[in-house]
C-alpha cells in the first residue's frame, strides 16, 4: 500500500474531527462510515505488518471518535 493512502485517510479523519468540532453530529457520523468503509478496504489488502498496525491505530482512533459523535448528539 502506499504513503498516499494514509495521507488521504488522515485527511479524512481531520474532517471528522472539524465536524465534530462545529458540532455537525449527523455529517460527521455519515463521513465516519465512509472512512470506516475504506479502512476496511485497506485491511483486506494490507500484508505488510507495518500497514496492519497503521490501520489498527486508524481503527482506534475512529473508536474514539464515534464515541464523540454519540455524546455529541446527546448533548444536541
Amino acid at each position: 500500500m502506499e504513503n498516499e493512502k494514509f495521507i488521504e485517510l488522515n485527511k479524512n479523519v481531520q474532517e471528522i474531527i472539524d465536524l465534530i468540532a462545529s458540532k455537525n453530529a449527523k455529517e460527521a457520523n455519515n463521513k465516519l462510515v465512509e472512512v470506516s468503509d475504506d479502512l476496511d478496504d485497506l485491511l483486506d489488502y494490507s500484508e505488510e505488518d507495518d500497514e496492519l498496525m497503521e490501520i489498527s491505530r486508524y481503527q482506534v482512533l475512529l473508536n474514539q471518535l464515534q464515541q464523540k459523535i454519540i455524546a455529541l448528539n446527546g448533548q444536541l
